[in-house]
């Protein structure tokens, strides 16, 4: 999809796709400890999308998890109400938002954060014609709270926004290791191998676990393709933009 009202950017290397929705899951913001906010990583998540922004001519927003916080299906096994679980959940994607602002903006970057929660002292409500201003001054636009619903998760967020604000691409970030989508778990079967391309249907179709099912289908019905990569990896996001081979694309 073409990006809304993209006059007037600086004469930067055009990229694959000129308006990106990059989902990071909350369990990134862990690093190795697995809970808790990592600065460390956090800044490494921070300097590949500042570097992305001073080299190519896109626009980035961005979608945080919050499992290294709070997961509202981990709730609801303790025997917790799973709406109240969710709503929870929403809130740890916030905090996460929170450091990945700050973290952008001490290194001179400018920010928004919008979240589908209304907490108007630190954060805009979502709107979308006001997120996609943001995006085309060069803020990079944060997305937190998820879709403000129980039930659905930060992926589906992701298509969600993704189609809202006319995204050309899905960027899903992975944090274990993993680095794109493969025929089995590798980490259960040594002979799996990964896929560079794959269908929408076939993820569905096959269980292949790189997004939830909601959020496959939605991008299938609005023509958006997922990239399923290591976040992880320094230079991926870039390579990417640059129309490299990285990972498994979903189209």
């Amino acid at each position: 999809m073409a990006a809304i009202g993209s006059q007037g950017k600086s004469k930067r290397t055009p990229a694959r796709w000129d308006r990106v929705v990059l989902k990071v899951s909350g369990e990134a913001f862990a690093g190795s400890d697995g809970f808790g906010i990592d600065g460390a990583v956090v800044s490494q998540i921070a300097g590949e999308i500042v570097a992305v922004r001073d080299e190519f001519d896109v626009d980035i927003a961005v979608v945080v998890g919050g499992g290294n916080i709070w997961r509202g299906m981990a709730g609801e096994g303790a025997g917790m109400d799973r709406a109240q679980a969710d709503y929870m959940g929403m809130l740890a994607t916030v905090i996460n938002a929170l450091a990945l602002q700050d973290t952008l903006e001490q290194v001179g970057h400018p920010t928004r954060v919008q979240t589908a929660v209304h907490m108007a002292q630190i954060a805009e409500p979502y709107i979308r014609r006001r997120a996609i201003r943001h995006l085309e001054k060069g803020r990079v636009v944060i997305f937190a709270g998820g879709t403000g619903n129980p039930f659905f998760t930060t992926d589906t967020t992701a298509a969600l926004r993704a189609v809202e604000i006319e995204a050309g691409v899905v960027l899903k970030g992975t944090h274990s290791g993993t680095d794109g989508i493969y025929t089995a778990d590798p980490k259960d079967d040594p002979s799996a191998t990964r896929l560079d391309e794959i269908g929408y249907l076939d993820v569905i179709q096959r269980g292949l676990q790189a997004m939830d099912s909601t959020a496959v289908t939605l991008c299938m019905d609005n023509g958006v393709p997922i990239v399923m990569f290591d976040l992880m990896s320094p230079g991926n996001v870039r390579c990417i933009l640059a129309g490299e081979q990285v990972g498994t694309l979903v189209s």
